[in-house]
């Protein structure tokens, strides 16, 4: 870490307590306790998998790895099992901790409840959860899925989720935004689905969506540990958003297909996923608030070595599509910035109607448990689909926790031209969530 690092750390009081926090868990997490913390959603019974997944197996780092790394992981696995129902990554009914269901900038912890239960043979899946994060989100969600149609092949079901965002930031619109800008806002939105996936091979599935988004609120920040930023509404008084009395229900519609081959979805070492879909967004009060929008994502693993050095490849086209007379909400803008795409920048740093995104990542085995890595990402937003380029860039190193095919935890350093970012998160950064993600994203989050 650089001089120029440590001064810039150190005039944000907030940012420094979150690191040394952060620092702190991940060290508990190696040679300590593991935490709860590590229970990540489980396997999802309709986006690939089936409840029950096979262990990857562990490849021996380039040195030899201490004892109170192994104990600790160890541990965290037992917590995993436990928070999970069982051994095996198995999906059992019955209570487990909701940890993993909050969006970016909630907070570096949030949790609370959650129930599920297979009923009819394993037919049909019932879950529901709720949680509370550090700054005060909330959501709560409820879903039913019948699981088991057409030997297995044809999942359909219904979601509903809510939520309360006390401070999404906002930099403005455009390349150009600059961080002095920032803002916040605080966002409430229930969304409804119903959905439908098929399955013809078991690493293709193809998906159809048809929801509603309630009237989303958009507001003055609120919530605990608030960050001093002014409100959006002060800073871009002139948004279209600001000039609705209230913000339109919306209803939306989606199609995409995804080509999975990873070995693991939570650690891939081979294999890749490939993914394309078009969803339209529909404003009922015939306002300006109606759009369209295509993505195209695909991400790749090479492993080298004996698998003790994986090279992953990743790249994200999003595109919007809209009449002149149109325009996008700032709240469904794609946005890049933070942990999963320029790690350098802030969360959400950039809005814009198109994105483009591009990052290489190595990953080395220095312990069984624990790899380290040197990535680079690029990239960048747009008006025009033409103006997409890749002239925003973090360079950085980490490191990654690991066991069984599931990454426990990564902390990252990367530096760019707003300066230094750093990131502690409890999944793989090429883990790509979306893809699993029934409702539809209010806010984008890259």
């Amino acid at each position: 870490m650089t001089p120029h690092s440590i001064g810039r750390l150190a005039s944000d009081p907030e940012g420094l307590r979150h690191v040394f926090a952060k620092t702190a868990l991940l060290a508990l997490l190696c040679g300590f306790t593991g935490g709860t913390a590590l229970a990540q959603a489980p396997a999802d019974p309709a986006t690939g998998g089936s409840s029950k997944t096979t262990p990857a197996a562990e490849t021996a780092g380039f040195f030899a790895e201490p004892r109170a790394i192994g104990r600790g992981v160890e541990l965290a696995r037992r917590v995993r099992f436990l928070a999970n129902g069982g051994e095996g990554g198995e999906v059992k009914n019955g209570l487990y901790p909701e940890l993993s269901n909050m969006v970016t900038g909630a907070g570096w912890i949030s949790g609370g409840p959650g129930y599920r239960q297979w009923l009819f043979g394993d037919r049909l899946f019932l879950d529901g959860s709720a949680a509370i994060s550090w700054r005060a989100y909330q959501t709560a969600q409820a879903r039913a899925e019948l699981t088991n149609l057409a030997r297995s092949r044809i999942a359909v079901g219904s979601q509903a989720m809510w939520q309360d965002l006390t401070q999404v930031t906002y930099f403005g619109e455009g390349q150009e935004s600059v961080e002095s800008d920032r803002s916040e806002y605080h966002l409430q939105a229930l969304n409804v689905v119903g959905y439908a996936i098929f399955r013809p091979r078991r690493s293709l599935s193809v998906n159809g969506r048809l929801g509603w988004i309630s009237q989303p609120t958009v507001s003055s920040p609120t919530g605990t540990f608030k960050r001093g930023n002014p409100s959006t509404q002060e800073v871009f008084p002139e948004d279209p958003v600001f000039a609705q009395s209230q913000q339109p229900s919306y209803h939306y519609y989606e199609l995409s297909a995804a080509l999975d081959t990873r070995d693991q979805r939570n650690r891939a070492t081979r294999g890749g996923l490939y993914r394309a879909g078009w969803v339209g967004y529909s404003a009922h009060d015939d306002g300006p608030f109606s759009f369209g929008r295509s993505e195209v994502e695909a991400a790749h693993f090479v492993p080298l070595a004996g698998s003790r050095v994986v090279l992953a490849a990743h790249g994200w086209l999003v595109a919007t599509t809209l009449r002149d007379d149109q325009t996008v909400p700032f709240y469904f803008l794609p946005s890049l910035g933070g942990n999963n795409t320029l790690r350098s920048y802030n969360d959400y740093r950039f809005h814009d109607r198109n994105l483009l995104l591009a990052s290489v990542e190595a990953r080395v085995a220095l312990f069984t448990h624990v790899d380290g890595a040197g990535f680079v990402d690029a990239g960048n937003v747009a008006h025009r689909l033409g103006e997409l380029n890749l002239d925003r860039t973090s360079i950085g190193v980490g490191l990654r926790v690991h066991r069984s095919g599931t990454t426990f935890a990564r902390f990252d350093v990367a530096h760019g031209n707003e300066g230094w970012g750093f990131v502690f998160r409890m999944h793989d950064s090429l883990q790509l969530a979306r893809v699993a993600r029934r409702t539809a994203a209010v806010p984008f989050v890259p």
